[in-house]
């Protein structure tokens, strides 16, 4: 079943949405979920959890893509369950990752910037790229993967892989200093 028709189901209130939802993304749900979190029944909750609060959502949201829209859910649920979990403890690659990008990253707690605008220009940072540096990046800081998994996912060497993350890292400061985000 394509997006549309389970987008279709869910604004008609048809519980049959979240099974059809289920068979189509259930492993890539587990994927995100499980590189951010390491205990099944946290994977399970924050997957389940996701699912319910697309229940939720729609309607009154009408995504445009569901599949982003369910992996930012997921996303968001397996950080949020991360920091419950481990309060002062950290998740080594997980941390490593999002403060490799907290350096190209503008300070959120500054009021000029929304989240929402700061998105959009990482978004069209990344159209910039060509394919295989947009794809190394989102597979490291969207998905949460490792970079000896980034390598072996793309037949590269590690040391290669993380060179590729360091230029494109640089290159995304750069581009939003110059569309006016200040990086302290």
């Amino acid at each position: 079943m394509n997006d549309k028709s389970i987008i279709e189901l869910f604004l008609i209130r048809d519980e049959q949405a979240i099974a059809e939802l289920k068979l189509k993304y259930d492993r890539l749900c587990c994927h995100i979920a499980g590189n951010i979190l390491s205990q099944h029944e946290d994977i399970d909750e924050c997957i389940n959890s996701a699912y319910y609060d697309i229940w939720n959502k729609i309607p009154p949201d009408e995504p445009d893509d569901l599949k982003t829209y369910l992996c930012r859910i997921v996303r968001n649920k397996a950080i949020d369950r991360l920091k419950y979990n481990t309060a002062a403890k950290r998740n080594a690659q997980l941390s490593v990752s999002l403060d490799e990008l907290a350096e190209c990253i503008p300070d959120r707690s500054d009021d000029h910037v929304s989240a929402k605008q700061l998105a959009e220009a990482i978004s069209s940072f990344l159209r910039t790229q060509d394919e295989r540096h947009r794809k190394i990046f989102v597979r490291r800081y969207w998905y949460g993967d490792s970079l000896s998994r980034i390598a072996e996912y793309f037949g590269m060497n590690e040391k290669t892989v993380a060179t590729y993350l360091f230029r494109t890292r640089k290159k995304l400061k750069e581009f939003l200093k110059k569309e006016g985000f200040k990086h302290e």
